[in-house]
């Protein structure tokens, strides 16, 4: 059995989405993070940097002991090691599906969770933080878009962790007032992914959790985004 460390956000999805994909028995530890339980020492003990997902697996492959993840890049590689699926065999298709991985981490997501912050959440509107980032998701569509054009998948031709892990971040195109129809390889590439049960599944989760105005509550606020007062 896998403890899955949740709250439904993109991060936490992508987890929701993979355990979904291969089948495995997992019991969900809600995290309210409005309410700061990702500070509890007992969340902190697995996931230090203090930010959802994480997972602790009951039953690992090569060890008696329980074995603990933090972090959606390793949690995937990890997932996807213990399952011997949605990661390549073949070393190109490896680098390619771990290079779109760490592209999804590095950018992807980071530049979606600004251009979402200035845009939806921030109790000052500020028109050069708001252009700047939405700027940059424009340009990291476009990156995905080209690759997109060549290929059905991110790592290739075989869907993989790297979808999963940008799925959920693509999928807030609508509240992030980005246009689809000017990408039309990402368009493609969603609509085929959304048909998909096992990761619909893992987008389902939590959906009646989500608190879609965290900015109207003063200590949610000062919890989540650190704004005083």
């Amino acid at each position: 059995m896998i403890d899955l460390y949740f709250a439904p956000t993109p991060n936490g999805w992508k987890i929701s989405v993979m355990l979904e994909e291969c089948g495995f028995d997992y019991n969900v530890k809600w995290v309210n993070i409005g309410a700061g339980e990702q500070f509890e020492p007992e969340f902190l003990a697995i996931s230090p940097n203090n930010r959802i997902p994480a997972i602790v697996d009951h039953d690992p492959i090569e060890d008696d002991e329980p074995v603990s993840v933090f972090e959606t890049g390793a949690i995937l590689l990890y997932l996807a090691n213990k399952a011997e699926k949605f990661l390549p065999a073949d070393l190109h298709g490896q680098i390619a599906a771990t290079e779109w991985l760490m592209w999804q981490m590095g950018g992807l997501g980071p530049m979606m969770g600004q251009h979402g912050h200035f845009k939806l959440y921030a109790p000052d509107r500020i028109t050069y933080a708001t252009e700047r980032y939405r700027n940059e998701v424009l340009r990291l569509f476009g990156v995905m878009d080209r690759r997109l054009g060549d290929h059905d998948y991110l790592a290739g031709e075989d869907y993989s962790i790297a979808d999963m892990a940008c799925f959920p971040w693509v999928q807030t195109y609508k509240r992030q007032e980005i246009d689809l129809a000017d990408f039309v390889n990402v368009k493609r590439w969603y609509e085929i992914l959304k048909q998909r049960e096992g990761l619909r599944r893992g987008m389902a989760l939590g959906r009646d959790k989500i608190n879609r105005n965290p900015q109207d509550d003063a200590e949610v606020r000062k919890t989540l985004f650190g704004i005083k007062e």
